[in-house]
């Protein structure tokens, strides 16, 4: 069918030129519907707060945070300690149960063992000159990182909104979580 034919409503058809004009219309239109800042967003739930489990959300939160995506990281359940400014300096290695520790299970249940595998890991972590907890998450905290405490496990655990690293928000619940989440270009659960 040629664009000289009329249109079966006997209208005239739109010559290439308004064609071209009503593409670049639409195509502003689209541009300006789907407009963004063009930051990527992360979100990370935390719910682990073993040492071992502590780093990975707060390298991945620095990590992406350096490379310009907006970060949260909702903390909730055990993974609550990693923001708690008193217990987070004394998060545990379970040697229980980890297939990757080199002692086997039947010795790692033996009394103490928890505390050397805690002291041969942050042993580790010193030697190899790695940041600390606490080293993390004042750097996250200050690349923008948004540190979320899960308000149901604040109560639940009967914490004090004081004891948590200044900057981190607290009274936050899992619809804001679901929220952030559905808002995210990659979400995480840790």
């Amino acid at each position: 069918m040629s664009t000289d034919t009329p249109t079966a409503s006997g209208d005239e058809a739109p010559t290439r030129a308004e064609l071209a004009a009503r593409i670049d219309e639409l195509e502003e239109s689209l541009a300006e519907a789907t407009e963004d800042d063009g930051q990527q967003k992360m979100s990370i739930i935390a719910t682990k707060g073993t040492l071992d489990m502590a780093y990975p959300p707060l390298i991945l939160a620095s990590t992406a945070a350096a490379f310009g995506y907006d970060v949260t990281v909702f903390h909730t359940f055990w993974g609550l300690d990693i923001l708690h400014e008193e217990r987070s300096k004394n998060l545990k290695l379970s040697s229980v149960g980890n297939p990757n520790m080199p002692v086997p299970n039947v010795l790692g249940a033996l009394p103490g063992m928890d505390r050397m595998t805690t002291k041969m890991m942050a042993k580790k972590i010193d030697d190899n000159d790695t940041a600390t907890i606490e080293e993390l998450i004042e750097t996250s905290l200050d690349m923008g990182v948004e540190f979320q405490a899960c308000q149901m496990t604040i109560d639940l655990m009967d914490y004090d909104e004081d004891d948590f690293y200044d900057g981190v928000t607290t009274g936050v619940g899992a619809a804001t979580a679901i929220q952030d989440m559905a808002e995210s270009d990659i979400q995480l659960l840790v």
